[in-house]
Formats: structure tokens, sequence, C-alpha cells
């Protein structure tokens, strides 16, 4: 999927763990499909997944989640990644990588959500939990800044999509969405990629919310995309009403997931369809929202 990729597979992330963690040397090991971009997941035994950046953008992920999701984890209503044991870097592989203890679910696909409603209080549930966390110290988060800063990739994309989708339409949504009032708020916390990718359910219900490599303090309204990237528009309200999202916020969350969206949409078109289709399926929500 990118240029600079490593390559990994099973017999290096084996011989990674048996110099690391040589008690869980005889575990079986296994690759998990997934359409994630930036992580290389791999189980381990039962009960544990070996997490490694893919490329060199990715490693401060890592390290950043390691960080701080023991501070957030125990205050959360939903599970999060339970660090076991941060991997060092070696002569087979670049960068720190990390072992976690296994979290049972699976992802949530838009369009077949057992109990939207239930799962869309649950969301609203977590972010609320999430935001009432102090934020005093916390890192900046990566999706925490204005709209505004993000113009420029926004409009690069855009030209790349030129035919492929309708780009005026989606240009004068990206510009509602930048004439919306800036958070005027204190910083509070947000997940920053509440993506279906990124969340775990069972009976249609939220288990756990997992990679929190964009974690951080900022304007919360990014962690409100999963209303258009996840769900359908007879739950969106449900979960504005949980969150208790104004007309700005709920607008500039509205903008993040195009945002989101459209950066992806020509990077990954041929490299991850299920990246693609899931961009495509946002862009056309919040244009028959918008309609």
């Amino acid at each position: 999927m990118h240029e600079d990729e490593v390559d990994i597979d099973v017999s290096l992330v084996g011989r990674l763990i048996a110099g690391r963690f040589p008690r869980w040397a005889g575990l079986p090991l296994r690759r998990l499909e997934s359409s994630g971009t930036e992580n290389a997941m791999f189980r381990l035994g039962a009960d544990k997944v070996v997490r490694l950046p893919r490329h060199p953008r990715a490693v401060e992920a890592i390290t950043h989640e390691l960080r701080w999701l023991p501070r957030l984890a125990p205050e959360l209503p939903a599970a999060a990644p339970r660090p076991l044991g941060r991997g060092e870097p070696d002569d087979g592989f670049p960068w720190p990588w990390a072992v976690y203890g296994w979290l049972d679910g699976r992802n949530p696909v838009p369009g077949t959500l057992e109990k939207p409603g239930l799962l869309a209080e649950d969301l609203g549930a977590y972010v609320t939990a999430l935001r009432r966390i102090d934020a005093a110290k916390g890192p900046v988060g990566s999706r925490g800044v204005p709209l505004a800063t993000q113009d420029r990739f926004v409009r690069e994309a855009l030209a790349q999509l030129a035919g492929r989708i309708d780009t005026a339409a989606v240009t004068d949504l990206w510009e509602q969405a930048l004439r919306t009032p800036e958070h005027a708020g204190p910083p509070v916390w947000a997940h920053g990629d509440l993506m279906a990718g990124n969340l775990l359910v069972s009976g249609g219900r939220l288990t756990a919310v997992i990679d929190y490599g964009t974690v951080g303090v900022g304007d919360p309204a990014v962690d409100l995309i999963s209303a258009w990237c996840l769900l359908p528009a007879e739950a969106r309200g449900v979960f504005r009403e949980a969150v208790g999202a104004g007309e700005a916020e709920w607008a500039r969350g509205r903008g993040w997931a195009l945002r989101i969206a459209v950066i992806a949409l020509p990077y990954y078109w041929e490299t991850n369809p299920p990246v693609a289709e899931n961009s495509r399926h946002v862009i056309g929500e919040i244009l028959a929202e918008s309609r």
C-alpha cells in the first residue's frame, strides 16, 4: 500500500518474539487479515496480538499509544488494547513494535449493523467518557486542529479524483465545512479515528475501541466521524444527542469525515479496495444528507 512499506511475515515476527519475549516463542502465530493501512497484525497464541508498523510514518503511533493507553483506558466504558510488552528494533526490523492482550469481537460493517440505535448510544457514551478525562498535559491531537489546516490536502486529493467522483459537489460541501465556526471551548480528548476498523462489536453492541495512535486533545468534533463512516442515517440523531453536539460541532464532524474519505480515496483506490470503498460510502452518505 505504501512505497516505503517493509515486508513483514510470520517468520520475521516469530524471530522477533523469540528474541525479545522467549517465554512466548512456542505459541502459535498467524497473520490476521485486515484492511488496516498502518500496521501489520499477528495473533499470538489464544490471548495475544502483535502489532508492527508497516512504514516509517506509522512508527510514532506505536510509541504514542503505548504512552497514553495506561492513562486513558481505565476511564473508558469500552475495552482498550492492553499493552503486554514493547519490542525493540533489531537487524531484521528497524522500528519499535508491541504485544497486546487479545480483544474479542469483530469490526462492524456499515449497512449490516444489528442494533444501530444501541451502537449509536454506545459510541456516544464512549466519546462522552473520553471527553471528560482531564486534558491537562495531554498531547495535541493530530486531528484536533482546525479544518482550515487540511484545505491544501483536500484540494490536492480532489484534483486527483477529477472524473471519478462528483468533485464539484464535494468541493461545495468542503467549502461549507470550512465556513463553520472553529472550536471555541477548551481542548478535550478525542480518539481521532473512530472508523469501523477501529471498533469491535459483539451482539451489535460496542465492546472495544482500538488503535490509539491518533489520540490527543483539541477540537473533539473529529470523533463524530462515526456518524457518516458507520451509522445509518436513522441512527445519527441518537449518536448526536448522546454526545450533545451543537450545530457547529456537528458540521465540523461532518467536515472531518469528508476530509478523511476524500484524502484516502485516491491514495487507496487500487492498493486497498475496502478502504477505498468505505471512502466512497462516506462521501455518498454526506452527499445524500446534503440533498
